[in-house]
């Protein structure tokens, strides 16, 4: 039966209306007055767009909020941004009421406009704007929220999310990320906050000066403690804006031969090289890993686009280069984190959708180990004496003493310590993790997560695999566990596990598996972890066919 084209009722037709009479955008008032007239016409496409811009509102969650840069409230645009920050100015001001606040962004689409829009309602708001000066890391963000002592951070940024987006993300005053309830606190006054245009905007926020950069970078450097110097290094930053950053937190830590790829060195919103620009997408890294070649590099580094996220790519024996998972590079980080420090009782963290490895790492090295839920928010409040966390999507935390989120710069220098240390030993990165698998256990991951393009067919297939779980996974049987405060659910076996949850961030149903084996020693560690690989690509079979819709 053929579906009946979409209709403008009155009702969708005074809405945008409304909306555009209070929007404070002139391109954005044309966007729609344009789709408007469209869909006046009678353009099914055309209403059908206006619809979807005009059914609902950015939520606001504990990753702030994210979503295509467009017209209407369904969507990233300067009054969005108006109406976001006036919520969270009065939910501030019930806590620190004039209070400094610090407001960063990176290089995409509308975030230079959304920083100056955000300040300008803060400063009409009482509070001392701060804005860093010029497009930044997040994790430059994050270290100046806590070391000016402010009560919030925002970085406009939507991470490593496809080109057409932007987004809005908030630390507090302890520089971490927000936990509910602050969340739903924020958006109960987003909701009450007037129209855009009746929001108050000054004209009082002052630029920072290089200072804060450098006192970052700076505390950066002091990562590199082996005294081990001699490493080429091949770098991007995938279009977004680490470049510069990552290369002069190299050299303030003494790694000079630092070569950029130069098709993805500069900031580029439209992210032209790669399909999505993040580091875990197939494809994202075959520049990277061809100029780690060419160079004879010693180690190959990825950030995403606001370079919170680090991988890293080594040589294979047989001379390939192939990037480390977000998992080895998570426990092969964090033992060498353990073995330097120089704390009393220290803790290390990861989720409970890791690798199992770090925690036999850590209780090895006499150290404790937390898990949490998903997302830094949680890690860095895992608990007192925190040295180190990770988390397989690639976030590294080696310095949460001065940044409380993951930080790829600082991931970037850590690795090349080791790199370095391990190179003047005549090891690689690789053959510490042998090392440690040998040791400690096999420990394999990997992930599948389609992408869905109606959220309603995501849902439902999360409901299907809740519904009716499997018995059996890889040839394994497993048990089913509801994992009711991460949203998520647990299937384990023999050696194998896998936790299916949808992402908060992207509109994908994520599976994440691990297969595991007792520790082999070194003569037979290739055999099992063949073993181990070979399970794994059953495993992701078995998963992948379950989440098909």
């Amino acid at each position: 039966m053929q579906q009946k084209p979409p209709r403008l009722t009155p009702e969708l037709r005074d809405m945008t209306f409304r909306w555009i009479a209070d929007d404070v955008d002139d391109d954005s008032r044309a966007e729609l007055q344009n789709l408007l007239a469209r869909a006046m016409a009678g353009d099914p496409d055309a209403t059908s767009e206006l619809d979807d811009r005009m059914s609902g509102t950015l939520t606001f969650g504990t990753a702030g909020i994210r979503g295509p840069v467009r017209a209407g409230p369904n969507g990233m645009n300067t009054a969005v941004v108006v109406r976001t920050t006036a919520g969270l100015a009065a939910w501030l001001a019930k806590r620190s009421p004039g209070g400094t606040v610090v407001v960063g962004r990176d290089a995409r689409h509308g975030s230079e406009r959304f920083a100056e829009a955000a300040a300008e309602v803060l400063d009409a708001a009482g509070f001392d704007v701060r804005v860093l000066p010029r497009p930044l890391p997040t994790p430059v963000l994050a270290y100046a929220t806590l070391s000016l002592g402010a009560c919030a951070g925002i970085q406009i940024t939507a991470s490593h999310n496809p080109p057409a987006d932007n987004g809005y993300k908030v630390f507090d005053h302890t520089g971490i990320q927000i936990i509910p309830p602050a969340d739903s606190e924020i958006e109960a006054e987003i909701a009450s906050a007037p129209a855009a245009v009746a929001v108050p905007r000054g004209r009082g926020a002052r630029t920072l000066d290089d200072e804060v950069l450098d006192g970052y970078l700076d505390r950066v450097a002091t990562l590199a403690t082996s005294g081990a110097k001699e490493l080429r290094v091949a770098v991007t930053p995938l279009h977004g804006v680490g470049g510069p950053v990552v290369v002069e937190a190299l050299r303030r830590a003494g790694f000079s031969d630092v070569h950029l790829v130069e098709a993805q060195a500069e900031p580029d919103p439209g992210f032209p090289t790669v399909a999505f620009p993040n580091p875990e997408e197939p494809g994202a890294t075959d520049l990277l890993l061809h100029l780690a070649e060419d160079i004879d590099a010693d180690l190959a580094v990825a950030l995403d686009p606001d370079a919170d996220r680090c991988a890293v790519g080594a040589r294979e024996r047989d001379g390939s280069w192939r990037m480390v998972t977000g998992d080895e590079a998570g426990v092969l980080l964090g033992d060498r984190l353990l073995a330097r420090t120089d704390d009393g009782d220290p803790l290390v963290a990861t989720t409970i959708v890791s690798s199992s490895l770090l925690a036999e790492v850590a209780r090895a090295r006499g150290a404790r180990h937390a898990r949490t839920l998903t997302g830094f928010k949680w890690l860095m409040r895992a608990g007192d004496g925190l040295v180190y966390a990770y988390e397989e999507a690639l976030g590294l935390c080696v310095n949460p003493d001065f940044v409380k989120d993951k930080d790829g710069i600082a991931a970037a220098v850590f690795a090349a310590d080791v790199a370095a240390e391990a190179k003047s030993q005549g090891r690689t990165l690789l053959d510490l993790l042998d090392e440690l698998m040998a040791t400690h256990g096999v420990s394999v991951t990997g992930q599948v997560a389609p992408r869905f393009a109606d959220l309603a067919e995501r849902a439902a297939v999360m409901e299907r695999v809740r519904t009716t779980p499997p018995t059996t996974l890889a040839g394994v049987p497993v048990t089913t566990e509801e994992l009711r405060e991460a949203d998520a659910l647990k299937l384990t076996g023999d050696q194998i596990r896998v936790i299916v949850r949808l992402s908060g961030t992207e509109p994908k149903v994520k599976a994440y598996l691990e297969v595991t084996a007792p520790a082999p020693g070194p003569e037979g560690l290739a055999t099992a972890r063949d073993a181990a690989m070979e399970k794994l690509t059953a495993l992701r079979e078995d998963v992948a066919a379950l989440l098909s819709s």
